[in-house]
C-alpha cells in the first residue's frame, strides 16, 4: 500500500454539548463557550465523529485505535490509560474501554465510545491511531485532539461507586448550584445562603490544580474514597500542601476576606487558581461549601450537613470534659490533656458524600462524612472521612476513616469535674450529660429553596444517631467505648448521685440584639430539710468554636431553700453590659453550677444562643428579562448604636451575575442602609440572588432572592 493511500485523520469532533446533555454536565460553562471544552461522564457512552483526509475508513483495510492517557505515565494495567480499537461489535466487557463504529460515510466516521466505571477523574488526552490491518507492524499515522477532555464520576450509572438509585435525587445533591448551610445555636439556627457554583468556568481547572497537589497518585483518582479523603485535606491549607483555604476564628480579618463575607465558593475558587495561594480566610460552613461545590463538580453527590452543640473532642474519649476548681470556677485548661481540650462548638459543619464501600462489610455504603475544618489530624495530616454515616449511628469505630472522632461530634457525653484532692484522680466525676451533644442534625430538604424561611429545612440527626435517651442510642455509644481503652477509662467512673435537690437552666429561644436577657436556674427541694445552695452564674460572649471571648456578667452567693419548697435563682443581663462585648455572629454562652452543701451534691449546665441580627431585604425593580439590566435594592436597618466602618456588599447568584463586591460608605447609628445595583440575567428561569453585608463592627448579615428570568421578547 503506498503513502497515499494510508488512512489520514483530518479532524474529530466530539460535540460537547450534544454528549453533555447525555451525560448531566451540560450546565457547565466550558461547554458554552466559543470553543468547547468535552466534559464527559465515565461508564457512560459518547459519540464521536473522525474525518478523514483523502479516502475513508474501509473496515476490511484499515485499523483505527483510540488511546486515552491521564497524567505522566499512563498505563494500561494502571487503568490511566485506554487503548480501544474501533470495531462493528459492542463489548460485553464493562470494565474496559469500548470504540463502536455505528456510522460511516465516503470521509468520516461516527464513533460509540465508552469509558470503564472506575476511569480516574481529571483531564484527559486523546489520540487517534490508524494502520494497514494487512502490515500491523507499519509504523502508524497519528492524530492528537488539540484540547483535553474532562471525565468526571457518573452517580447515573449503576456501575459506578458513587450510583446513587434515586436519581431525583441527584438534581439536588450533583446539580443544584445554589443552597443552604444551617448556622448558628439550637435555638436560633438559621439556613446560610451560600452559592456553590459547581458549573463556573474556574470550577473544574481549580479542582485540576489541587488535585495535583495532592498524595493521591493517579491511578487512584477515579476511587472516591482516596478522592473524598483528599478533598477533606486540600480545602484546608493547614499542612504544607498548598490548599484551598487558611481557616481563621479570632474576628481579625484585615489581610483577608472576613468568612462571613463569601456569597459563595467561585470567588474562593477563582482566587486560588488566580494566585496559586491559599485563600483566607474560612471558617466551618465556608469548607463545607466548597467541598460542596468541589464535590458535585465532579459528580460525586454531596451535602453540607450542620450539627447544632457540637463536640470536639480532644483526648479520643467520646467525653466532652469540664473541669471546676474548689471554688466552683470553670478551668480554661484541661488538667489531664496538655496537648488540648476539649471544646464544644454552637454547631460545625461538615459534609456527606454518597459512595459505595467495598472496603467495609455489607451495609455501611450509602452517605459517608467527610470534614475540611482543620481540628484534630488523622494519619498525621489534617483530614477527616471519609466515615459511614452508617458505622458511625452502629458506633463501629474500628472501620476507615474517622468513625471515632465523628461518633463523639454527635454523640460524646458532656461530664463535668471538681477538683477533690480525696480523689486518686484529683478530680471527681460530679456529672454526666447525655442529652447535650448533638441536638439536632441538619441538612437542606431536595427540591425546595425558602429564601425567607426555613421550609427547606431537613433533620437528618436520626441517621446519625438514634434517639437521645433511648437504650439503642447508650448501646451504640458503649459499643464505641468498649474499642477504646481511653474512653473505657472514662465512662467506667461512676457520676455521684442527686437525690434530694433538682435544678434546671432556663434555654433561651430568641433575644434580638438591643434585648435584655437573664440567665435562670430553677431549683426544686424535694427533701423534708432546709438545703444550703451555693451558685454561680454567668453569661459569656463566646466565638461559635466554644471558645471565651469576654465574661459579661457574673454572680455569686449562697442561699437557703426551704423544705419542699420552689426556688428560682436569676441573673439579668442588660444591652449595655453586653453589646460592647459581643464578637462576631454575637454568640453568647450562659453557664450556672450549684453545690448543695450539705452533701457536696454538685450540678452544673450550660447553654448557647445568639443575639439575632436584621437580614438583609433583597428588592428586584421591573421584569427580569435575558440580557436586559435590571435594578436590586438591598436594604437592613444597622441594629447597633455604633457606626459601622469598611463596609462592603457582596452579592452572586448563578445565570444573574458573578461575584460581585460594592465598597459602601461609613453607616451612622441605628441608620436605615439602602444600596441599589444592576445586573444583567444571562439564563431564563428561576434563579437566586444571595447577597450578604460585613463591616469591621458588624458581620453576617445575609439575604437572598428567588428572581425569576423571562426569556427576550420577539
Amino acid at each position: 500500500m503506498s503513502n497515499d493511500e494510508k488512512l489520514v485523520v483530518k479532524s474529530v469532533h466530539l460535540y460537547p454539548l450534544e454528549n453533555g446533555k447525555l451525560h448531566h454536565t451540560d450546565k457547565f460553562e466550558m461547554l458554552h463557550q466559543e470553543t468547547p471544552r468535552a466534559i464527559l461522564r465515565r461508564a457512560q457512552p459518547f459519540h464521536l465523529v473522525v474525518n478523514f483526509s483523502g479516502r475513508g475508513y474501509d473496515p476490511e483495510k484499515d485499523s483505527v485505535q483510540l488511546i486515552f492517557s491521564y497524567g505522566l505515565r499512563p498505563n494500561v494495567i494502571k487503568g490511566t490509560k485506554g487503548v480501544s480499537t474501533v470495531t462493528e461489535k459492542k463489548t460485553e466487557d464493562e470494565n474496559a474501554w469500548y470504540a463502536r463504529l455505528v456510522g460511516k460515510d465516503e470521509s468520516s466516521m461516527n464513533v460509540e465510545v465508552r469509558s470503564p466505571p472506575d476511569t480516574p477523574v481529571g483531564l484527559w488526552k486523546f489520540q487517534i491511531e490508524t494502520r494497514p490491518k494487512d502490515d500491523p507492524s507499519a509504523k502508524p499515522k497519528s492524530f492528537t485532539y488539540d484540547d483535553k477532555i474532562y471525565i468526571l464520576f457518573n452517580p447515573w450509572a449503576k456501575s459506578d461507586q458513587v450510583y446513587m438509585s434515586d436519581e431525583r435525587l441527584l438534581d439536588e445533591y450533583v446539580l443544584s448550584d445554589v443552597g443552604k448551610i444551617w448556622v448558628g445555636p439550637y435555638n436560633s439556627s438559621r439556613g446560610r445562603e451560600w452559592v456553590y457554583g459547581q458549573f463556573d468556568d474556574a470550577v473544574l481547572p481549580a479542582i485540576d490544580l489541587m488535585l495535583s497537589r495532592t498524595n493521591v497518585a493517579p491511578v487512584n483518582r477515579g476511587n472516591p474514597i482516596y478522592v473524598t479523603r483528599a478533598i477533606s485535606k486540600i480545602v484546608n491549607s493547614n499542612d504544607s500542601d498548598m490548599g484551598v483555604l487558611t481557616g481563621r476564628w479570632d474576628g481579625k480579618y484585615e489581610d483577608g476576606t472576613p468568612p462571613a463575607a463569601w456569597t459563595g465558593s467561585v470567588p474562593i475558587l477563582e482566587e486560588y487558581l488566580e494566585t496559586q495561594n491559599e485563600v483566607k480566610y474560612g471558617q466551618c460552613w465556608v469548607f463545607a461549601g466548597v467541598v460542596t461545590t468541589v464535590c458535585r463538580a465532579l459528580g460525586i453527590p454531596c451535602r453540607p450537613v450542620s450539627n447544632l452543640v457540637s463536640a470536639h473532642d480532644a483526648n479520643a474519649s467520646l467525653t466532652i470534659d469540664r473541669y471546676y476548681d474548689t471554688e466552683m470556677e470553670l478551668l480554661d485548661f484541661d488538667p489531664t490533656n496538655p496537648e488540648g481540650e476539649d471544646s464544644i462548638w454552637n454547631y460545625h459543619v461538615w459534609n456527606d458524600v454518597w459512595m459505595a464501600r467495598p472496603d467495609l462489610p455489607k451495609g455501611y455504603g450509602g452517605w459517608q462524612a467527610i470534614d475540611a475544618t482543620p481540628q484534630e489530624t488523622s494519619d498525621g495530616v489534617y483530614q477527616c472521612g471519609p466515615a459511614s454515616v452508617e458505622a458511625v449511628k452502629c458506633g463501629v469505630i474500628g472501620f476507615n476513616y474517622d468513625v471515632s472522632f465523628l461518633l463523639s461530634t454527635v454523640n460524646a457525653d458532656l461530664v463535668r469535674w471538681k477538683e477533690d484532692t480525696t480523689d486518686p484522680n484529683n478530680y471527681a466525676k460530679i456529672d454526666s450529660n447525655k442529652y447535650h451533644i448533638g441536638r439536632m442534625i441538619l441538612t437542606k430538604k431536595p427540591w425546595i429553596y425558602d429564601p425567607n424561611g426555613d421550609r427547606d429545612r431537613e433533620d437528618i440527626t436520626e441517621i446519625y444517631k438514634n434517639k437521645e435517651g433511648t437504650k439503642a442510642e447508650r448501646l451504640t455509644l458503649l459499643n464505641g467505648v468498649r474499642a477504646s481503652e481511653r474512653a473505657k477509662r472514662f465512662y467506667m467512673l461512676p457520676t455521684k448521685s442527686r437525690e434530694e435537690i433538682d435544678f434546671e437552666l432556663v434555654n433561651l429561644d430568641v433575644v434580638n440584639l438591643g434585648e435584655t436577657f437573664s440567665v435562670t436556674v430553677n431549683i426544686h427541694n424535694r427533701s423534708d430539710k432546709e438545703k444550703t445552695v451555693q451558685a454561680v452564674l454567668s453569661a459569656a460572649s463566646i466565638f461559635y468554636t466554644g471558645i471565651k471571648a469576654h465574661v459579661v456578667k457574673k454572680a455569686t452567693g449562697d442561699f437557703k431553700v426551704a423544705p419542699k419548697a420552689k426556688e428560682m435563682l436569676r441573673l439579668t443581663v442588660k444591652p449595655e453590659e453586653y453589646v460592647d462585648k459581643l464578637v462576631e455572629y454575637c454568640n453568647m454562652k450562659i453557664y450556672a453550677i450549684a453545690t448543695v452543701v450539705e452533701t457536696n451534691e454538685t450540678w452544673g449546665e450550660e447553654d448557647d444562643f445568639q443575639v439575632l441580627k436584621p437580614n438583609l431585604d433583597i428588592k428586584v425593580i421591573g421584569n427580569p428579562v435575558v440580557n436586559k439590566p435590571i435594578s436590586v435594592k438591598f436594604s437592613f436597618k444597622n441594629p447597633l448604636k455604633t457606626t459601622l466602618t469598611n463596609c462592603k456588599f457582596h452579592y452572586a447568584g448563578p445565570g444573574l451575575v458573578r461575584n460581585t463586591a460594592i465598597s459602601y460608605r461609613d453607616v451612622l447609628p441605628e441608620e436605615e442602609v439602602k444600596l441599589e445595583s444592576s445586573l444583567t440575567p444571562q439564563r431564563s428561569g428561576k434563579q437566586k440572588l444571595v447577597a450578604t453585608f460585613s463591616s469591621k463592627e458588624l458581620v453576617d448579615i445575609t439575604g437572598s432572592a428567588n428572581i425569576e428570568v423571562f426569556d427576550e421578547e420577539e
